[in-house]
C-alpha cells in the first residue's frame, strides 16, 4: 500500500466531496456513492462500520474484476486489476482486525450499500467499449471519494480508526487515478467541476 501512495498529493475533504458531487451529476457513471449510500441515515457503531468497510471493499473487487476483464483500454484493464489487489488486501487488514477485537461486523439494515453495488453492476454490466471504461472510471472517483466524508468521522474504535486513517490516503490515490486515467481516455466529455 505504501508504493501506491508516494506521489500523490492527498485532497482535502472538501475537494473529496466535491469530486464526488462532479461525478455524481455526471449521467454515465452508475451510482455516485455506491457502497456509501444511505449511510448518513443509519446509526454508525463500530460493528456496522466494520460490516460497511467489507461491503465497500468487496464491492470495489468486484467493480475492479469487471473492469480488468470487460475494459476496453489496456489501462482500464490494467486499473481494475489494481483496484482489485489493492481492496482484497485492504479487506483482509479489516477482517484481520474485526477478529482480533471480536467485533462481529453487523451490515445495516436496510443495506442500502449492497442494493446500491448491485444497481452499480448492473448498469456497468450493460456497457460495453468506452462507454464502459468512462463509466467505470466515473464510478470509481465517486467510490473513493466517500470513505472521508462518511465513515472515518463516525468510527470510534480507536484501532478501527488508524485502519481507516492508513488506508484513505490509498483510497485518495485510487480516486485520483481513476480521475487521470478517465481525463486522459476522454478529455473532451463534461465532467462539472472536475
Amino acid at each position: 500500500m505504501q508504493k501506491l501512495v508516494k506521489g500523490f498529493l492527498v485532497f482535502t475533504v472538501s475537494s473529496v466531496v466535491g469530486v464526488a458531487a462532479a461525478a455524481a451529476a455526471t449521467t454515465s457513471a452508475p451510482s455516485a456513492r455506491t457502497a456509501f449510500m444511505g449511510i448518513d441515515r443509519i446509526a454508525l457503531d463500530d460493528p456496522t462500520i466494520i460490516a460497511i468497510f467489507d461491503e465497500a471493499n468487496t464491492a470495489d473487487i468486484e467493480t475492479g474484476d469487471l473492469a480488468a476483464k470487460r475494459g476496453k483500454s489496456e489501462d482500464v484493464r490494467k486499473f481494475g486489476a489494481m483496484i482489485s489487489h489493492d481492496h482484497k488486501t485492504v479487506r483482509q487488514l479489516g477482517r484481520d482486525l474485526a477478529a482480533k477485537l471480536g467485533v462481529t461486523p453487523t451490515a445495516p439494515k436496510p443495506d442500502q450499500g449492497a442494493i446500491d453495488h448491485t444497481a452499480a453492476m448492473k448498469k456497468l454490466g450493460a456497457l460495453k467499449g468506452a462507454a464502459f471504461d468512462h463509466a467505470f472510471l466515473l464510478h470509481e472517483v465517486a467510490f473513493h471519494a466517500a470513505i472521508n466524508k462518511t465513515l472515518l468521522p463516525a468510527i470510534q474504535n480507536a484501532e478501527l480508526k488508524a485502519l481507516v486513517v492508513k488506508v484513505a490516503p490509498a483510497f485518495q490515490a485510487h480516486m485520483m487515478a481513476a480521475q487521470a486515467l478517465d481525463t486522459k481516455l476522454f478529455p473532451n466529455s463534461k465532467k462539472s467541476g472536475m
